[in-house]
């Protein structure tokens, strides 16, 4: 079995007879460590030099240079070249992969400007892509320098308290067991210590990824002001709470039309974003959005499932609205004494069933 090697030898040089390589190679390989190096010395004093190695990598990276990727930035450019490639287990190969790292950590504009995500999916093209972010982005490209920055925006925007599902683009990706889940839990990890965490493989961080990008997108691109609060809430939530609270003091009387509309159809909407089109179209059919409504075992035997099934996703339908619009339960109570037809009676009964279970 090989001995490991002590972490406070890690860079300790070998006999310098044990690597090598042809004299025009080592030339090349010294003036390209030397260009980066002067760079890097001779760049923003922003704390970039402080950071260790492993924060500018990448999680699909390859040939890494692993004894050096704990170590600060200015302890390596200490060292001249020879000694570096001198490291047990860093050969030609983990040398070029050690330059790719610090043309990163050169081309990184602040310490507050990204590169992980730049023009990842849209070929650098709009403002979405020089902010390093961006509609279906790559989350597998997505190194620690990004993951900081991401956090960074939700400690300073104040959104720590808030749970993934509330702000999450869609709940299809995100377990439900995270779901309620702080965003706090995560911002003070880095992508490292989350892999590192039981049940979180590669899917379930790219779902988390995907949040916090969201939320980074949201709060760096507003003109946030500190008397105004962002808010983060899907966009049928603002005009049916507004909607609500009107018809809480509004004497008219409450028509099928603007049922379906101001109430029946945003929640329909919303769950198709979350749950998927099959169990939009369940609830749709179910309200009798479309027509008559059909009884659920109806609606079993037409999907080939038990009723128990078609019961469970209209579950999921008020979990959804649970962790997406909690206060839409109380708000609901606007429509106990309002004067409303038959039929617009009858669907907000429906909704209050499938949305809103006692």
């Amino acid at each position: 079995m090989a001995r490991k090697a002590h972490p406070e030898s890690a860079l300790a040089p070998d006999p310098p007879s044990r690597k090598g390589g042809a004299p025009a190679d080592l030339y090349r390989l010294e003036g390209t460590y030397e260009r980066l190096r002067r760079a890097l010395v001779q760049g923003p004093a922003d704390g970039r030099l402080e950071r260790p190695l492993s924060f500018w990598v990448l999680p699909d990276d390859r040939r890494l240079p692993i004894a050096f990727l704990d170590r600060p930035i200015r302890v390596l450019l200490e060292r001249p070249l020879v000694e570096l490639m001198q490291t047990p287990g860093v050969g030609r190969k983990k040398i070029l992969g050690f330059f790719e790292l610090l043309r990163r950590a050169v081309k990184d504009r602040s310490a507050h400007e990204p590169f992980g995500l730049v023009g990842a999916n849209n070929g650098g093209a709009g403002p979405a892509a020089r902010r390093g972010v961006g509609v279906g982005r790559d989350t597998g490209a997505v190194s620690e320098s990004v993951w900081a920055d991401y956090c960074e925006t939700v400690r300073r925007a104040g959104f720590e308290p808030l749970p993934l599902g509330c702000v999450a683009p869609s709940l299809k990706p995100l377990p439900t067991v995270l779901w309620r889940k702080p965003l706090a839990d995560y911002a003070g990890q880095s992508l490292a210590e989350i892999r590192a965490l039981k049940t979180h493989g590669e899917k379930r961080v790219s779902a988390i990824i995907e949040v916090f990008a969201t939320v980074h997108e949201a709060a760096s691109t507003a003109a946030l002001d500190e008397h105004l609060q962002l808010d983060l809430r899907p966009h049928f939530v603002r005009p049916m709470t507004d909607w609500l609270l009107r018809r809480s003091e509004d004497p008219s009387r409450l028509t099928l039309p603007e049922a379906r509309q101001r109430l029946a159809q945003p929640l329909i909407h919303q769950t198709e974003i979350d749950l998927g089109a099959d169990v939009a179209r369940l609830a749709s059919e179910r309200l009798g959005l479309a027509g008559d409504a059909p009884s659920v075992k109806e609606q079993a035997e037409r999907l080939r499932v038990t009723r128990a099934r078609v019961y469970q996703m209209f579950d999921d339908c008020s979990r959804v609205l649970a962790v997406r619009w909690p206060e839409g339960r109380w708000l609901m109570a606007a429509l106990d004494g309002t004067d409303a037809t038959p039929d617009a009676a009858a669907l907000v009964r429906g909704v209050r069933a499938i949305f809103f279970p006692v």
